[in-house]
C-alpha cells in the first residue's frame, strides 16, 4: 500500500516537503515513521524521546485528525492515507 507523508518546518528539512511511501498491508503508524527514520538522518532524534515516546515537538497528523484519537504509534494504516507532521504552534 501507498501512503502519502507531507512535513511541515523542520521535518520539511529532514523529509522534504511531500513523499510518498509504499508499506506492507497491516502496517501501523509506527512501522511507517520508523521506515522513514532509517532512511532520513535526524528523524528519529526529532520525533522520539530516549523512552520511544513521541516527542511533544512533533505533532503528527493522519489524514488530518490528531493520531491521539486514532491510536497513536499503534493506528493502522491504509492505501492512500496522509501523513502530516509537523512542530506544535502557537498564534495570537
Amino acid at each position: 500500500m501507498k501512503v502519502n507523508v507531507v512535513a511541515f518546518a523542520n521535518f520539511r528539512e529532514i523529509l522534504g516537503k511531500e513523499i510518498e511511501v509504499a508499506l506492507p498491508a497491516g502496517a501501523r503508524l509506527r512501522d511507517l515513521l520508523d521506515l522513514l527514520a532509517k532512511s532520513h538522518l535526524g528523524l528519529h532524534e526529532e520525533v522520539y524521546e530516549p523512552t520511544g515516546a513521541l516527542k511533544d515537538t512533533a505533532m503528527i497528523m493522519l489524514n488530518r485528525v490528531n493520531i491521539d484519537s486514532q491510536g497513536g504509534l499503534d493506528a493502522a494504516l491504509k492505501e492512500g492515507d496522509e501523513l502530516a507532521i509537523f512542530p506544535p504552534f502557537a498564534g495570537g
